[in-house]
């Protein structure tokens, strides 16, 4: 496949992926739009122009605020549309032909403001990372029984805040709360002093279930609509005073960023993979089959106006143990029901390697191994004014199918 559109050999959005997001134009109308290379289209301009009259699609639902309506049509209507786009943007298509819809709809990225591309009614947070839980509790447990007993036989999850989850570009304020110093008998209250990232992908859900429903692995990913890049923001020295008896609450609901655009399970069924072997055997809910991995490459820099940017972490969401068909699965299995436009967040991905550790509490080991950044200075947790950037890829025979970025400037605390 060859588009009409030029782009870079290594662009995220070349014509096998086929995104979808929301976006803020100059004259500061809004709608869904996907992207190829650097042009973003609006998709209400092709609606408007005819190019999905072969669907039944009713009012023009790329008119919105949020991709919610869209995808809550389900895959049915999704995927073919997602395919009719990507035949408009091959050479030779009626759209290549077509210059005043492209004058109307197609837009240089630097031109357009991305937005939060869905409304993000609930928002669960898994632990499912084997290393990383493991790291996790050779620091703060026991080295030599690292994970708790039910880690291996359910994925651990926690409810975060929806409220606070925020497109890439958005400055989040250093948090303030309680932490409790070493060797102090009392707690303390102001801005936190081990403020972390956690690298994470997080899926959509496309539909609605009842109380009481339950969703299969098998029936799961007709109920995943696509992917964004996701930053659990952390504040360490709060979350260890305050998780026991209940787990995370003001060191996490302070902020969460995630990336604009929404890559589909179709952009990036080529990419499936085996993952991780599950012992031991986990019951019959859980099961699955097929490859439920996916190969994406994952990477995390710290930048400044001193420092530039520096890669601190090379991860890869193929070491998830626990995969998205089994987190969704075990989510409703109680009954819990599913809206359009959730956001489940897979937990930081660590691999095996020190570098591939997806969190700054890992990275130097609780502070204990300072990272050094290029202009000199040393990072043992986030600083006010560093910015944390999260890039993510796919690419294999020749395709290549990214997410961009997601971003996010620490600004010091609120008074």
């Amino acid at each position: 496949m060859k588009s009409f559109i030029p782009y870079e050999d290594h662009s995220d959005f070349s014509i096998h992926n086929i995104p979808f997001g929301v976006a803020i134009f100059a004259d500061d109308e809004i709608g869904c739009v996907t992207r190829i290379g650097s042009t973003v289209i609006n998709l209400a301009v092709l609606y408007d122009n005819g190019y999905f009259e072969a669907f039944d699609l009713g009012e023009n639902i790329f008119e919105a605020f949020t991709l919610n309506e869209f995808i809550s049509l389900g895959k049915s209507v999704t995927v073919p549309i997602r395919e009719r786009i990507q035949e408009l943007l091959l050479e030779g298509s009626e759209l290549s032909k077509d210059e005043a819809t492209q004058k109307e709809a197609f837009h240089l990225i630097h031109n357009v403001s991305m937005q939060l591309p869905v409304h993000v009614p609930n928002y669960t947070d898994f632990y499912s990372s084997i290393e990383h839980a493991t790291n996790v509790g050779k620091m703060f447990r026991d080295p030599e029984n690292a994970l708790l007993p039910n880690w291996k036989h359910l994925p651990v999850g926690y409810h975060g805040r929806a409220s606070s989850i925020v497109v890439s570009g958005t400055p989040i304020h250093r948090p303030k709360g309680q932490t409790l110093p070493p060797d102090a008998s009392a707690p303390v209250f102001g801005p936190t002093k081990r403020l972390d990232f956690e690298l994470e992908v997080a899926f959509i859900t496309n539909s609605y279930t009842d109380l009481g429903e339950s969703v299969s692995t098998a029936e799961a990913e007709e109920h995943i609509f696509g992917l964004v890049l996701f930053n659990d923001w952390s504040a360490r020295d709060m979350q260890k005073w305050e998780y026991v008896p209940l787990g995370p609450f003001l060191a996490k609901n302070f902020g969460s960023s995630v990336s604009p655009w929404v890559v589909t399970l179709e952009a990036l069924d080529p990419f499936r993979m085996e993952g991780p072997k599950q012992e031991p055997e986990v019951l019959d809910y859980l099961k699955f089959e097929g490859k439920k991995n996916f190969d994406i490459n994952l990477q995390t820099f710290i930048a400044n106006d001193a420092a530039g940017e520096n890669l601190i972490c090379t991860s890869n969401f193929k070491y998830m143990y626990w995969n998205m068909a089994q987190q969704l699965a075990h989510h409703t299995v109680n009954g819990c029901n599913l809206e359009v436009g959730d956001m489940y967040a897979s937990g930081t991905i660590s691999g095996k390697t020190e570098d591939s550790f997806g969190s700054m509490l890992e990275l130097t080991w609780s502070g204990t191994k300072p990272l050094k950044l290029k202009d000199g200075s040393e990072r043992k947790f986030i600083e006010d004014h560093d910015t944390v950037i999260m890039r993510g890829w796919c690419e294999k025979d020749g395709k290549r199918v990214g997410f961009g970025e997601v971003s996010g400037k620490i600004l010091p605390a609120k008074a």
